[in-house]
């Protein structure tokens, strides 16, 4: 954790929330984009019962200057995944407490009240399922970093926290045992397992994913890969591009300034994303040959957590080096140079901010709080930022 929240004005968190809804709602009404997006999704993790839309999405945001020098923001990247809302919300209140902090700061967003946060989210999680029959699921959950916000969750909502790999399969229904060891069907799960932790770690579940079973999932583990950074690419297309031309109201069909220009690797090597990324403004030597370092561009894996895989400036010779039947697994993105705003005794210091949003069963895309990340480094993630100080998980007030 880091030693300091950030203060920031309301309106500024606003419109990053509002981006995130834009760029979601974008997505959704994309035929072509998500037929490519399900299209990623591994054999083996394409999972029966998806849900309509996503009920949990992050959002993250780089803190940029643009060219008039005006502080703005820059999307990082989209996930349809859950984060860690209920530790952040202890957390607020960690930093309010430890600093004494005015009464009328506020953290949460979507004009939510506390109470109405707990509501919301409890809707989100349990749908109109009785606790018992709700669980929270991960893989080895108590030995994840994120254990303090499972056991905040179990112990708001009176759901169990389990092990993916420890539920029981009867007939169509899926089980657990509680604390008193006693068989409980299962109506609906809280999914926190992520599809390329258990291709890592070649995690065999008890049950198979893509066979249909009697359960609703609150965050439906297919989107986790429909909305994710396979979407950066196709939401930095512009107008020009012929297949985002003629799809969306006027105010949809151009690449949207929040977004910073992207291509899949494939498109790059082609000559063709080259071509989009210098299109847009992205400065790049020109060339084939592999000592030559791309500085201003990042390559990510479209399916990855916590910053695994990212690599600054990489050379052609490092593009080239991903087997061919890998390519299509990443993108290049220009790099986003983040402005250093918040003052602490070890120099400015950077930071990223998520927006955390709940999307409950009958109810609309809500953004609810917000989740910061102190770092001085390269990367914004904690991992990538120890052994320093001021820097870490924070959380953001505003006036």
């Amino acid at each position: 954790m880091a030693e300091t929240p950030v203060f920031l004005p309301k309106a500024l968190l606003n419109e990053m929330a509002d981006a995130g809804i834009r760029l979601t709602e974008r997505l959704l009404r994309w035929p072509e984009y998500l037929v490519g997006a399900r299209n990623s999704i591994p054999e083996k993790f394409c999972v029966a019962g998806e849900s309509s839309h996503p009920h949990f999405l992050t959002a993250d945001f780089a803190l940029v200057r643009d060219g008039k020098g005006t502080l703005v923001p820059r999307l990082v990247e989209l996930q349809a995944f859950p984060s860690v809302y209920a530790y952040q919300t202890l957390l607020n209140h960690a930093y309010a407490d430890a600093y004494d902090l005015p009464k009328s700061l506020g953290t949460f967003l979507g004009d939510l009240t506390e109470a109405g946060f707990w509501e919301l989210l409890r809707r989100t999680v349990l749908g109109n399922h009785a606790p018992e029959n709700v669980v929270l699921t991960e893989v080895d959950p108590l030995h994840q970093k994120t254990l303090p916000d499972f056991l905040l969750t179990a112990k708001a909502l009176g759901i169990a926290v389990v092990d993916i790999t420890s539920l029981i399969p009867i007939g169509k229904k899926l089980h657990y045992r509680n604390a008193q060891g006693e068989l409980i069907p299962i109506h609906r799960i809280y999914n926190r397992a992520i599809a390329d932790e258990m291709i890592a770690r070649r995690i065999e579940l008890p049950f198979r994913l893509t066979q249909e079973w009697d359960v609703e999932w609150a965050g439906h583990p297919n989107w986790y890969f429909l909305i994710s950074k396979y979407a950066v690419p196709w939401l930095s297309k512009s107008a020009n591009d012929s297949s985002v031309e003629n799809k969306f109201p006027l105010e949809l069909s151009a690449g949207d300034p929040v977004v910073p220009p992207a291509v899949f690797l494939t498109d790059f090597l082609n000559g063709t994303g080259h071509t989009q990324l210098a299109a847009a403004g992205v400065s790049l030597p020109q060339g084939n040959d592999p000592g030559i370092i791309y500085d201003n561009l990042l390559l990510k894996p479209l399916f990855s957590f916590a910053g695994k895989g990212i690599q600054f400036s990489p050379s052609r010779g490092d593009l080239l080096a991903i087997p061919e039947q890998q390519r299509g697994d990443y993108l290049l993105q220009q790099r986003m140079y983040f402005e250093p705003t918040v003052k602490t005794p070890h120099g400015l210091t950077q930071a990223e901010i998520r927006i955390l949003y709940l999307w409950p069963d009958g109810g609309e895309l809500t953004p609810a709080l917000s989740l910061v990340r102190l770092g001085r480094g390269k990367m914004m993630g904690v991992d990538h930022n120890k052994n320093q100080e001021w820097v870490g998980s924070s959380a953001a007030f505003w006036a």
